[in-house]
């Protein structure tokens, strides 16, 4: 056999080898560069390749298709037929597959399938380093030190199917998380960036955010437990709704187990769940925020299932003016609750209409508030109610009458993102942002900040 080292061409022989009664080979091509820092100076630096291919087959038996997942990293062609003939006896030696479906058909080729991957390099931070520089030298003349990362990731996912799927997708996928510190350590504050390309994210502009932090932090304020008016950031609002969202899942509503389960039987699409008319909706196509036009499932579960590989997907509401409209379902949860397929998709806009930034959200403020800068340590409680529990990090700051007086001890909470949805009783303008929580796994993310009467610090935390 010829040395076999495209994507497009490792997925079509994959598929050639293949005896099974259906097939799906997924071939991801990644590279990533990245940028590391401390005491405002870079300490690390590299670029990255990798390759992993998953094979599954689909197996048909007298009690419904068998399915048999295999996935492996830096595939040759040697490689290939083990590969394939692994995924086959998986699938021979499972029992029929629960969300057994036809595998997709009739999806029109991606034009660039048999084109080479996209690919990262160090040139993606040609104009960000040497702003970064920048911000080194101010921070250092300020008396503060930064830390932080940079991180770019290309992917380029190549899927075929033995029901004649070729498609394609590009994934670009930036991330920036920057700390600074006090000289002493005992102030400290974040500020992340999601992006595609570096080059759409300002050094200069982060510092200074964190510059002023630090100077709220040079008062001290101890404030016990309790229940504040409290502003959540956008990064604070997309933690909380990516949890909820990878927690509506709609077979688990339809059987009672969650948050979204009606009392009595059913789930509770079409109710009401806040005051304001808020949306949130995913769009494969969002500006800024593009990911996949179709399902990529590397294995099945109870948001995803590895048959409906290839399906396309649109723009999907999960909450529209205040309502619930969408639990994300696969063909075959779908068909168990009789709901409409509305798979998960890679990214989540949350948007009320608001025109407030959070600057002048806190101006707004009368009284005595606090706002925050992000959450960190994230769990689920009660899935009931979707409880969650977490810690604030890296700043929680006391605003009083529109100005903020000094920072405050870090507090443990405990809240649901639909019970926080539906006491909010202001949102502000809608921008990107990274989820400090979930920014490993979910970066594609617009929200605005959220005004909550009474957020519920249950406890204080000690520590900065």
């Amino acid at each position: 056999m010829s040395r076999v080292s495209k994507p497009h061409e490792i997925v079509e022989r994959a598929l050639e080898l293949s005896t099974a009664d259906g097939c799906v080979v997924i071939a991801d091509e990644e590279s990533s560069a990245n940028l590391r820092w401390a005491g405002n100076a870079l300490t690390t630096n590299g670029v990255t390749r990798g390759r992993t291919l998953t094979v599954i087959a689909t197996v048909d038996g007298a009690q419904g298709a068998a399915s048999g997942v295999v996935s492996r990293s830096a595939v040759t062609a040697d490689d290939l037929e083990p590969l394939v003939r692994a995924a086959e006896a998986a699938a021979r030696g499972a029992g029929p597959a629960e969300d057994a479906q036809p595998l997709v058909t009739g999806v029109p080729a991606s034009p660039d399938f048999t084109d080479g991957p996209a690919e990262t390099g160090s040139d993606v931070f040609a104009e960000f380093a040497p702003a970064l520089g920048d911000a080194f030298a101010r921070a250092r003349s300020g008396g503060r030190e930064l830390y932080g990362f940079a991180h770019h990731q290309l992917t380029s996912t190549y899927l075929g199917t033995s029901t004649g799927l070729r498609l394609r997708h590009d994934q670009p996928n930036g991330t920036l998380e920057l700390n600074a510190k006090s000289p002493d350590r005992t102030r400290s504050t974040w500020a992340g960036r999601s992006t595609r390309d570096f080059k759409d994210v300002d050094p200069a502009e982060l510092d200074a955010e964190l510059a002023r932090r630090l100077r709220w932090a040079e008062r001290r304020i101890e404030l016990p437990a309790g229940r504040y008016e409290t502003l959540l950031p956008p990064t604070a609002v997309a933690d909380l709704l990516v949890y909820q969202l990878w927690s509506s899942t709609a077979r688990d509503a339809a059987e009672g187990r969650t948050v979204f389960s009606r009392p009595g039987g059913g789930t509770r699409i079409g109710e009401t769940l806040s005051e304001l008319p808020l949306s949130l909706r995913s769009d494969p196509h969002a500006p800024g925020l593009e990911s996949a036009p179709f399902v990529i499932a590397h294995a099945s579960g109870d948001g995803a299932s590895v048959f409906d590989n290839g399906l396309p997907l649109a723009s999907t509401d999960w909450i529209r003016d205040g309502r619930l409209e969408h639990l994300t379902t696969t063909r075959h949860t779908a068909g168990l609750t009789g709901l409409p397929v509305a798979p998960a998709i890679d990214n989540l806009v949350l948007d009320c209409g608001g025109e407030r930034s959070l600057e002048e959200m806190v101006a707004a403020t009368t009284g005595r508030g606090l706002l925050l800068t992000c959450m960190w340590y994230i769990r689920e409680v009660d899935p009931a109610t979707l409880l969650l529990t977490g810690l604030t990090r890296d700043g929680v700051y006391l605003v009083e009458d529109g100005e903020v007086v000094g920072e405050v001890n870090n507090f443990r909470f405990n809240e649901s993102p639909v019970d926080l949805l539906s006491r909010a009783t202001e949102a502000g303008c809608t921008e990107k942002t990274l989820p400090r929580e979930w920014g490993d796994w979910f970066t594609r993310a617009a929200m605005p900040a959220l005004r909550i009467p009474d957020f519920n610090m249950s406890s204080v935390s000690p520590g900065v």
